[in-house]
């Protein structure tokens, strides 16, 4: 996005402090980030691609569990806000786009095959990542209870944005047998996960049991 379509004044400023945080992650948020991961390593395109879209979404945040309401937080809401300018924010039927998935049974052998034949050449044979692509699993990827360790959410993410060269060749199946096959390998974990979802009602493929749900 060409800084010549942001407007002045504070608003502008806002919205390009929003902007780093999400597309400069470790530089601005050092303390939160203990990888070289950044929000739009998922959302692509600084939060413009489909299935990791932020256009339209801004209205739902803050969401869930309260927040802090500190500067970045509301920095990066302005920025959603921005990229959402004449769109419709009213919020979808939660979970609608992930229901579908639900249907399908993993073959992580499967998706070993079509991790070597479409994802290798970028991630790396062992998931380590490239210089142009981010590891996708190991010590430096993305954790346990981040949303791309969902097996659902990771397959529509696939689905419409991967091989990257080549977004929406994978089928259905393909894309939810290789993001199984991902999300079986070992990943960093996250302290305090097990209070996720407090009111007991965790996404059916969260990878860990809470508190409130086993």
């Amino acid at each position: 996005m060409a800084d010549s379509v942001i407007p002045g004044g504070p608003y502008g400023d806002a919205v390009r402090r929003g902007r780093a945080l999400v597309t400069a992650t470790r530089d601005s948020l050092p303390r939160h980030v203990g990888n070289t991961l950044r929000c739009t390593s998922c959302h692509l395109d600084a939060g413009r691609r489909e299935s990791g879209t932020w256009i339209g979404v801004f209205a739902r945040y803050p969401q869930y569990r309260a927040r802090s309401g500190t500067v970045e937080t509301r920095d990066i809401i302005t920025y959603l806000a921005f990229l959402s300018r004449g769109i419709d924010v009213a919020p979808p039927v939660p979970g609608s786009r992930l229901q579908r998935w639900a249907a399908y049974t993993a073959d992580t052998a499967a998706g070993a095959g079509v991790y070597t034949a479409s994802c290798a050449k970028c991630h790396g044979a062992a998931g380590e990542g490239t210089a142009g692509a981010p590891p996708l699993w190991g010590s430096e990827s993305y954790n346990i209870a981040a949303g791309m360790s969902r097996v659902r959410t990771a397959a529509e993410f696939i689905r419409h944005n991967m091989p990257f060269d080549a977004p929406g060749t994978l089928s259905d199946s393909q894309a939810f047998n290789v993001a199984a096959y991902v999300n079986g390998h070992p990943r960093p974990d996250f302290r305090g996960k097990e209070n996720d979802w407090p009111r007991g009602d965790p996404p059916p493929d969260v990878a860990y049991p809470t508190r409130s749900h086993h």
